[in-house]
């Protein structure tokens, strides 16, 4: 499976996430569905519904999302950011404070999003804080990738810095 990681900086008022990339995975979708695969792989409160319209973030949670149905494009990173095409399948795992807005999308567009165990989601629209960054810097890493399970792109590709 294709997975592309990419980092991005601080984007106007967004701050996303300089120590870990979003993950973007090709053709994810398995014939179980999303929602098997995310809670096989240890990830909790599951939730479908779309991404909104607006650009947001959260500083409580790491998030995957993915594409249930339908085709969209959104805008991952922030009002810099980078847009993506998605379609049913693609999988998108989006570390804290990264920011993600729907720009258009099918009136089928559904989306399976969930979350590392004991970390919750709150939707941020404003800069972020001192404080904000501080709880976004010290979300710990999930124990497994939402797709690909213990040994998966996530646990390797997320790291964060050591210090001495």
């Amino acid at each position: 499976m294709n997975v592309e990681a990419i980092t991005f900086h601080a984007s106007d008022w967004v701050p996303n996430n300089q120590e870990l990339p979003v993950l973007v995975f090709n053709a994810a979708l398995p014939e179980s569905g999303f929602e098997c695969l995310f809670a096989r792989n240890g990830w909790a409160s599951i939730w479908t519904n779309g991404v909104f319209t607006y650009q947001h973030y959260h500083s409580g949670a790491h998030e995957v999302l993915g594409v249930a149905a339908g085709t969209a494009t959104l805008l991952i990173g922030g009002p810099g950011g980078r847009q993506f095409d998605v379609i049913a399948g693609s999988c998108l795992v989006l570390p804290a404070g990264t920011g993600h807005q729907n720009l258009g999308s099918s009136g089928d567009f559904q989306v399976v999003g969930a979350y590392p165990p004991r970390q919750h989601a709150d939707i941020q629209t404003s800069a972020a804080t001192k404080e904000m960054v501080a709880k976004i810097d010290g979300l710990p890493l999930p124990d497994t990738d939402p797709v690909q399970g213990p040994s998966g792109a996530l646990t390797k590709l997320w790291r964060k810095p050591t210090t001495a």
